[in-house]
């Protein structure tokens, strides 16, 4: 096991509603290669999981709590979707916040499915190029993003999947995405 991401924190932020498996796919992937994770949301406790947004998925423990977090803490930022999750993180000004911190410190953020909703309220998609949930993509291009249909986009330090169905291809490029940033190239 190859160990490129050994000494890098990822912060994941969620709340109740995360699809389960956009939160558990990238994660192993992260954790595989190194990676320590710790999952950033509104409340203390546990999350609860959705699967296909209906049905109950089990919970996540959360290691932190957003009004606590900073974006100077952790190396990278993932955010999963589901409907519910992004629904709510984007209505929470700390989650705000904390996204667009991340954004203004060039650090990597993955996104995927409706994750990039938060990124919308964080006003941080205007001239970006990206992918998402197709039920999203009127959002996406009202707030200023040029909308593709691929199943990973990377622009810049923005890494963006459709669905889960992508998730292969999206765990792919955020080890990689992320793994650029840990260890960047000289110049």
């Amino acid at each position: 096991m190859t160990q490129e991401l050994r000494g890098m924190l990822v912060g994941i932020l969620a709340t109740d509603g995360v699809e389960r498996v956009e939160l558990d796919q990238p994660r192993g992937a992260l954790q595989g290669v190194g990676a320590k994770t710790e999952i950033v949301s509104l409340h203390p406790g546990e999350i609860q999981a959705r699967q296909f947004d209906l049905n109950a998925a089990g919970t996540f423990p959360v290691d932190r709590l957003v009004a606590d977090a900073s974006a100077d803490h952790y190396d990278a930022l993932l955010l999963p979707g589901g409907t519910m999750n992004p629904d709510q993180l984007r209505m929470d000004r700390d989650a705000v916040q904390f996204v667009k911190n991340f954004m203004a410190s060039g650090k990597p953020v993955a996104s995927l499915c409706h994750g990039p909703w938060t990124l919308v309220e964080a006003d941080a998609v205007r001239g970006r190029r990206l992918t998402s949930w197709p039920s999203i993509r009127t959002d996406l291009r009202n707030a200023g993003a040029e909308v593709v249909e691929q199943e990973v986009v990377v622009d810049g330090q923005l890494i963006t999947s459709r669905s889960p169905a992508d998730l292969p291809a999206f765990c792919a490029a955020i080890v990689e995405q992320f793994a650029r940033a840990h260890h960047p190239t000289p110049s």
